[in-house]
């Protein structure tokens, strides 16, 4: 299981009311969501993102609130994993439950820049930066985490048996 995309660099504190507005809270249409996808950030960044694109950013990513909405938006614009330095310990389990791919790694997070094609390896936790060539370490999935993103989040998992 690999994600290959363009870095979308974003800074620390990202926190759940950047990447979707409460404004927007009265839908869980992931396509609905996309379209408003950290657009207090930045106006322009749901025009920017490419399907497969890879965020990276700093500490704390996914801060605030626990809303749901927050993982269903970055998975709904099409962003394809999430590298963080850390993330709050809310949106890292919502993020799996919605089968949302996330990676911990410090030195990737400070190191990789916005445009840089990279990709992720989820059963390695390896993360290749295929501009520059350095490769970082990230956490591990174990199995029964690589089977609930594969199953689009826990409710997926759940109904193909995989909690049997």
């Amino acid at each position: 299981m690999e994600s290959r995309g363009r870095v979308i660099k974003l800074g620390d504190n990202i926190d759940t009311d950047l990447i979707i507005a409460a404004r927007y809270l009265s839908t869980a249409d992931p396509k609905e969501l996309a379209v408003h996808f950290m657009e207090d950030l930045d106006p322009e960044i749901s025009n920017r993102v490419k399907e497969g694109d890879i965020v990276v950013a700093g500490r704390n990513f996914g801060c605030g609130s626990s809303r749901e909405h927050a993982p269903i938006a970055i998975k709904g614009a099409g962003i394809s994993c999430v590298i963080a330095e850390s993330f709050a310990r809310i949106f890292y389990r919502n993020s799996f439950n919605i089968g949302l791919p996330i990676i911990e790694s410090p030195e990737a997070s400070r190191d990789i820049s916005d445009g840089d094609d990279i990709s992720v390896n989820y059963e390695t936790g390896e993360i290749i930066n295929m501009t520059t060539g350095r490769v970082y370490s990230g956490e591990a999935y174990p199995p029964f985490i690589r089977k609930i993103i594969e199953s689009g989040g826990l409710v997926g998992y759940v109904k193909a048996g995989g909690a049997e």
